[in-house]
């Protein structure tokens, strides 16, 4: 018989009844949270994904602040979303702000709540970024032996391939995924990278363009074709100064083209970065206002 999420909306009046109650047979995740604030349905959303992949080794429960103002005094919830872990009836660990999905996993191993799948997943991430690629993909390999189904395993084999510069690999591996997994946050994250690296092969190179800027600053074919190259280089900062260089002095350049192209970076890099993301958008934002 299948494992089944478990999943509550609690008001006042059946908080005790399904947190406190169940919180001796299983830890309680209780977000409070407001029901149209952007960073409280996102976290609700993972949390309620990660309730599904742990069916019934953790509740999850939802509380509307604007609905439960008893509970919020007797929480004393100051910020939206708020995490709160209830163990025997007591919340025994506090978590204010938006959390990360590795923060819960995080959370969950503390109580030996388990995706071997993952784990397998995050030591990977960590040798490919201590230069141990070569041993990441062995263990990714193990992990998509494992669970053939976790299409995490295979984006993060995509990305060690474009970072490993083996372009042909990637899109083979890519191009096999799911539309639905193409379209999530890391999925448009790998495709603009691929995009941005079949790009960079058009240009007439990154040193040829250097100098073209130097006798020209104002030269933005150039400058957005070094930007392209910069990020296929990894080299985020200078090309988003380039793009911004073109944003700011011409931004009809190509009907958009800049702006099109900072807008494809920052969601390149916000799975992985996401202040910078932010960082990045709220700089684009104030050049729009202008």
């Amino acid at each position: 018989m299948n494992k089944e999420a478990i999943i509550f909306e609690v008001s006042e009046r059946s908080f005790d009844k399904y947190v406190i109650n169940n919180s001796d047979k299983a830890p309680v995740f209780v977000l409070f949270m407001n029901v149209w604030a952007e960073p409280c349905i996102q976290t609700a959303d993972m949390l309620s994904a990660l309730a599904r992949e742990f069916a019934e080794q953790f509740v999850f429960a939802k509380v509307d602040i604007d609905e439960n103002k008893s509970l919020v005094e007797r929480f004393e919830i100051k910020n939206v979303p708020t995490l709160k872990v209830f163990v025997d009836g007591k919340a025994a660990i506090t978590e204010e702000g938006q959390i990360s999905e590795d923060e819960v996993r995080a959370l969950l191993k503390s109580f030996g709540i388990i995706n071997e799948t993952e784990e397998k997943r995050q030591q990977a991430r960590q040798l490919h970024m201590q230069g141990e690629t070569q041993d990441a993909i062995m263990l990714l390999t193990l992990a998509i032996q494992q669970d053939p189904s976790n299409t995490n395993v295979a984006m993060d084999m995509v990305q060690i391939f474009i970072d490993m510069g083996e372009i042909e690999q990637a899109h083979s591996l890519f191009n096999r995924l799911p539309d639905s997994v193409k379209s999530s946050e890391t999925g448009l994250s790998l495709t603009g990278q691929l995009w941005i690296i079949e790009q960079a092969g058009k240009t007439a190179g990154l040193d040829s363009l250097k100098q073209a800027i130097l006798l020209n600053p104002d030269d933005f074919d150039a400058r957005f074709d070094c930007a392209i190259c910069e990020i296929s280089q990894h080299n985020t900062e200078q090309a988003l100064e380039h793009l911004f260089y073109i944003q700011q002095n011409s931004p009809e350049f190509k009907d958009g083209a800049a702006k099109e192209m900072i807008v494809t970076i920052i969601n390149t890099i916000a799975p992985n970065n996401p202040e910078a993301a932010q960082e990045y958008r709220s700089r684009l934002a104030g050049l729009l206002a202008v």
